[in-house]
C-alpha cells in the first residue's frame, strides 16, 4: 500500500501543477484525449505505467479489458488507471472501471481520474462527476456484504468546478 499511496501522491501533485493546462483543454466538445495525455505525461514518462494493455483474461469470462494505464507491482499485483471524461457517471464510465478492476487477476488498485464539473455550451457546469463518483463507488468500501475485491481506490478530480 505505500508503493500504490506513493504513486497516488505524485499523481495527485501533477493533477495540481497542470491544472491550468487541463482546464484550457476540459471545455464543452474537446477531446477525452486531450486531458488524458496530460495525465499519460507523468503515468507513462515518468511512474512507469503502461498504456492500453489488454488484461490477463479469466476463466468464464470473456473480455478484452484494456484500461487506459497499468503499472505492475509484480506477479499477479497491480494498479489500473483510468482517465474519465463526459460519460463518467451519465453512460457507468466509473463503475464499469471499478468492475474492470474487480475482475483483473492482475490489478487490485484503481487510480480514477474525473472532472470536477462537465461544462455545457453556455459554458456552465451541466453536472458534478467527482463528487457522484465519490458517493457511488464509496459504497462498495467498509461492508462486507458489499465486498469487491478491490484493495484501494483512490479518485482524482480534475478542472475547475464552477
Amino acid at each position: 500500500m505505500a508503493r500504490v499511496d506513493a504513486l497516488a501522491d505524485a499523481l495527485g501533485a501533477h493533477l495540481e501543477a497542470q491544472a491550468e493546462q487541463i482546464d484550457l483543454v476540459h471545455i464543452h466538445r474537446a477531446r477525452s484525449s486531450a486531458v488524458q495525455s496530460i495525465v499519460a505525461a507523468l503515468l507513462r514518462e515518468h511512474l512507469g505505467f503502461s498504456e492500453e494493455v489488454v488484461l490477463t483474461p479469466q476463466d468464464g469470462l470473456v473480455t478484452q479489458a484494456r484500461p487506459d494505464f497499468v503499472y505492475s507491482l509484480g506477479p499477479g499485483r497491480g494498479i489500473i488507471a483510468e482517465v474519465e471524461r463526459g460519460g463518467t457517471t451519465a453512460n457507468n464510465h466509473d463503475l464499469k472501471d471499478l468492475w474492470k478492476t474487480h475482475i483483473a487477476s492482475d490489478a487490485q488498485h484503481l487510480f480514477l481520474i474525473v472532472p470536477n464539473a462537465n461544462w455545457n455550451e453556455a459554458g456552465t457546469a451541466r453536472e458534478h462527476p467527482y463528487h457522484r463518483v465519490l458517493s457511488r463507488l464509496g459504497t462498495f468500501f467498509g461492508n462486507p456484504r458489499r465486498e469487491i475485491d478491490v484493495v484501494s481506490l483512490h479518485v482524482f478530480g480534475y478542472g475547475r468546478e464552477a
